[in-house]
């Protein structure tokens, strides 16, 4: 039986400076982003952590520097810096952090991951660039409310549920006049909140058709393999990852099919994991699995304080 999940955060967890204290604590981290400068050819250590801001935002950017933050703090969590060692059993990341479950779980090698999520932030970038997207998150509404509201405001515009996060909070994602009108009659359907993202575009659905053919034909090239020894579980079915022709499929689908995270995490608690580690910037999946299962045991590793917290209390230990 499985019992313990690592998860990974994807877009909008970036901040600046996230990254800096771990890499100046342990040279594991510290490699891993001069590594990462190296594959780039651009200093992305500097931007993560001093900045400037508004760099770190773009999507071009805040894909790698999410996937290289959380894949350093997974080096020294699993390097016996902190005693013993954490392993996993599965793992499981939001959207862009399917790349760093997938890399955790040996599917990936590194410089190759980040060559794909590279490729992916630009696409992206370009695809949101091509066309007028937007993306509002929608509090207090079970899915049929939500996709009864998005039928209304569409008027024939591209208007879907794009990330079904947790009980009560799906994000819509489509063109962003009928992004504002949903916005605007979100309260006539209950909801408790509206909140326009700032993202680049209309992430998860049509509008990434392009950014899914460069995608596409990037990975077509790449070597990957089946996970080892560490599950995968897919942000846009709740299956596991079996193979690499899979592994293609599912990345490819997730740029332009929604994202069904509430899904993935209910069936690994099924499954019998009891602990979950959220490794990278931001608290974002660790406030999604309290509103999943308040109760759960979900350890969030962020910040050289909670590494240190880790080797002074282990998980379980008073």
């Amino acid at each position: 039986m499985m019992k313990t999940a690592f998860l990974f955060p994807g877009q909008g967890a970036q901040s600046v400076g996230m990254g800096a204290d771990i890499a100046g604590a342990f040279a594991e981290c510290n490699e891993l982003y001069d590594r990462a400068n190296d594959v780039l050819g651009y200093d992305l250590k500097s931007i993560c952590f001093e900045g400037p801001e508004e760099r770190l935002n773009s999507t071009s950017v805040s894909q790698p520097a999410i996937f290289v933050t959380s894949a350093a703090i997974l080096s020294v969590i699993r390097s016996g810096s902190v005693l013993p060692p954490i392993k996993a059993d599965v793992a499981a990341g939001l959207s862009l952090g399917e790349y760093t479950a997938l890399y955790a779980a040996g599917a990936l090698e590194f410089d190759e991951a980040l060559g794909l999520v590279q490729e992916r932030g630009r696409a992206m970038q370009a695809a949101a660039d091509a066309a007028d997207g937007a993306m509002v998150s929608i509090m207090g509404l079970d899915p049929d409310k939500v996709q009864a509201l998005c039928d209304e405001a569409s008027q024939g515009k591209i208007l879907q549920p794009a990330n079904f996060n947790c009980p009560g909070q799906i994000v819509i994602s489509g063109e962003s006049d009928a992004c504002d009108r949903a916005a605007a009659l979100a309260e006539k359907y209950g909801a408790m909140r509206a909140i326009k993202l700032k993202v680049a575009g209309a992430f998860h659905t049509e509008m990434m058709a392009p950014a899914a053919e460069s995608l596409a034909r990037m990975l077509g090239q790449s070597n990957i393999v089946a996970p080892r020894g560490v599950k995968v579980i897919a942000n846009v079915d709740a299956l596991y990852y079996d193979d690499a022709e899979m592994i293609r499929s599912g990345l490819v689908r997730q740029l332009v099919e929604p994202i069904f995270w509430q899904d993935c995490m209910v069936k690994l608690l099924a499954e019998g994991v009891d602990t979950f580690y959220e490794i990278g910037p931001g608290r974002v999946l660790t406030g999604l699995m309290k509103r999943i299962r308040r109760k759960t045991t979900i350890v969030n590793v962020s910040s050289l304080a909670a590494i240190e917290q880790l080797q002074t209390q282990p998980v379980g230990t008073e």
